[in-house]
């Protein structure tokens, strides 16, 4: 009964979603009250029954109601309780069920704390994200119901894929989501602008709070990808340039692009084309990404789907929207006009040359994730693009990003000396040209990577912290300060200092991770990075729902013991299907990493080791550039209503800024 009513709130949400992008954006036009009030109680109960609609495909999960033929496909009764919920959306219908909620809930947040907005605009935006919501509505009700039901039920369900039983990936799909459909708002104020024929300071101020919303749940959630395949495939790296991982990293870096681009709106009235473009095209990427992901047009292990039908569903929704956004943009360009002038030492300067790196930084990214489905397609040559044209083509960028940051970071607005910038970040400067030195001496040499990285990291870090002391002016009580500045100047200082860790730990891992691959007897020990490892003993385990071959294996340095690894090969009897799981001891600076693999005709098993260091520094960058953007989401100057008041009744703080 439960699951009826689901699918029957699913196609009430489908209808208000209907009325929500149709009747708001005639009362805007028309200048109707009563017809543009209609959007806040539509999207609220659009939301509403998405919302109860996914939890009755929840409860199917649940209570393992294998009547259905989601939960058969991609459920067991002997599966732990939380694969059976997160197998709600480790699949294609339940992951677009997601979707289309996360899009019905960022449309009730414009409508619930949107009380700044102007009648007008709001009932556009909301009509607008009405739209993407009855497109993804008809996808799921017409091509990816999850509620269809078996004749005869089963005793037992097919269990979900091995892979993603797991912790790290149970919770990325839900961040990445939040990311992807996040930018639909940013799309959907970009729409309603155009319609609207109005771009100004206080609409940037109104879209900056969606953008880095979405961008840091973005980061967040390959972040989470990004560990799961780092300790679950057991092949030892972070980014494989997988087609599903670029899908999410593309709009990443335009979200990136535009959330500093909109800064630029809001501050300086300039931009204003540049800004409403890159908030079309990152919206545009979230949907290539759906399509990449679903279509089957390119392998991946993250696939959820390989239906060209639904594929060319997605394909024609995103030329829908794009072509619709993008034939908008053309039409109504002329009407944003720039106000603010700048010169070319100025932080408006660095801001456009950092969103021109991470626009060309996406585009390369995208050439290099379609370009196998191009060259099949029109020169029948079957190629693959893979990590050596990406690590040459885009690394460039990043450090070119790198070294601009805190430049751009610390520049005036309008007009800048860059004579007293550089002063001020001449002792950051030093001291990263001498950490890098440093570790070109250490490093015996080997390549560059290493030392440049280190470079970069420190100088982003130490710039981020000069950044920060240069804003509490002269004299004493810095420190007091320093602790009042507003949050989202702490929040850009951790955001950017969290990027140069990343970037440290990637050039670590990279430059000097060893690794050792070999048959190893029972109780033989080989070294390796001054390390010793010993392998004990392997023994069969039965687990709740997998057979797992598990090896013992004892790690020591200089006589010291340091850890006891347990490595595992599992067997999922009900998928029949395999995994690795290897077996990992974290350290600040290092992990020591192990594998173990398959049994050899002597009697020995083949193991891999690898010694990675700085690997968590990787990881928890991304979680320093995540706690950036909540510091700067919690901000009161970022809150809309408020925002929105005081352009009101400042007309002239565009102005005055």
């Amino acid at each position: 009964m439960i699951t009826e009513l689901g699918h029957f709130a699913l196609i009430l949400a489908f209808m208000v979603a209907i009325v929500q992008s149709v009747v708001p954006l005639i009362g805007a036009h028309k200048r109707w009250p009563g017809w543009m009030a209609v959007a806040e109680p539509a999207a609220t109960t659009q939301f509403l029954l998405t919302a109860f609609a996914f939890a009755a495909l929840t409860w199917a999960f649940v209570t393992s109601d294998f009547s259905l033929r989601l939960v058969w496909l991609n459920s067991h009764t002997a599966k732990p309780m939380l694969y059976k919920i997160t197998g709600v959306w480790g699949n294609h219908e339940g992951s677009m069920l997601l979707w289309v909620l996360i899009v019905a809930l960022f449309g009730a947040f414009a409508a619930w704390f949107g009380q700044g907005l102007p009648p007008g605009l709001k009932a556009r935006v909301l009509a607008v994200q009405g739209m993407v919501g009855v497109a993804f509505f008809a996808f799921i009700i017409f091509t990816s119901n999850p509620f269809l039901r078996l004749d005869v039920p089963p005793f037992d369900g097919n269990d979900l894929n091995p892979l993603l039983q797991d912790p790290g990936l149970a919770f990325h799909p839900p961040f990445l989501y939040l990311g992807y459909v996040g930018l639909s708002m940013t799309f959907s104020f970009a729409v309603a602008a155009l319609i609207e024929g109005r771009v100004d300071a206080a609409w940037g101020r109104w879209v900056r709070p969606y953008t880095l919303a979405a961008w840091m749940f973005l980061t967040v959630g390959i972040a989470l990808g990004s560990w799961w395949a780092y300790y679950e495939l057991g092949w030892g790296g972070f980014w494989f340039w997988d087609p599903v991982e670029n899908a999410s990293f593309m709009p990443w870096l335009i979200a990136a692009a535009l959330l500093h681009s909109a800064v630029v709106v809001e501050k300086r009235e300039a931009l204003k084309s540049w800004t409403i473009l890159l908030a079309i095209i990152a919206f545009g990427f979230s949907m290539i990404g759906a399509f990449i992901t679903r279509s089957g047009v390119l392998t991946s292990v993250h696939a959820f789907a390989n239906d060209p039908e639904r594929g060319m569903f997605l394909l024609g929704i995103t030329g829908v929207f794009m072509l619709g956004g993008l034939t908008l943009f053309a039409a109504r360009a002329g009407v944003m006009q720039a106000k603010g002038v700048f010169a070319v030492a100025s932080r408006e300067s660095a801001l456009l040359i950092n969103n021109i790196l991470l626009g060309v930084s996406a585009f390369v990214v995208f050439v290099g994730t379609i370009w196998p489905l191009i060259a099949e397609i029109f020169f029948d040559r079957k190629l693959s693009v893979g990590e050596p044209f990406f690590n040459m083509s885009f690394t460039p960028f990043m450090v070119a990003l790198g070294l601009i940051l805190p430049v751009g970071a610390m520049l005036p607005w309008k007009r800048a000396k860059l004579g007293r910038v550089t002063r001020q970040l001449m002792p950051v400067f030093v001291l990263s040209v001498a950490i890098g030195v440093l570790v070109w001496a250490m490093q015996s040499g080997r390549s560059a990577l290493g030392p440049v990285g280190m470079f970069l990291a420190a100088w982003l870090i130490s710039g981020a912290a000069m950044d920060l002391w240069s804003r509490t002016g002269r004299g004493n009580g810095r420190i007091g300060r320093l602790a009042r500045l507003p949050r989202a100047d702490w929040g850009k200082a951790v955001a950017h200092a969290g990027l140069g860790v990343t970037m440290a730990g990637v050039a670590g891992m990279l430059a000097w991770q060893t690794e050792d691959i070999r048959v190893v007897q029972v109780g033989e020990s080989y070294e390796l990075s001054g390390f010793t490892f010993v392998l004990k003993d392997v023994h069969d385990v039965q687990g709740p729902n997998y057979e797992s071959t598990l090896a013992d294996v004892e790690v020591s340095k200089n006589g010291r013991f340091v850890a006891l690894l347990h490595p595992e090969k599992r067997f999922y009897p009900v998928a029949k299907m395999p995994t690795t799981e290897a077996a990992i001891n974290n350290g600040v600076m290092r992990d020591i990493y192990a594998v173990i693999g398959d049994p050899q005709t002597n009697g020995g098993w083949a193991v891999r080791t690898y010694y990675k260091p700085l690997a968590n520094w990787i990881w928890g960058g991304a979680i320093l550039m995540a706690l950036g953007g909540c510091l700067s989401l919690s901000d009161r100057r970022y809150r809309v209503a408020a925002g929105a008041a005081k352009r009101r009744a400042t007309p002239n703080a565009v102005a005055a800024e």
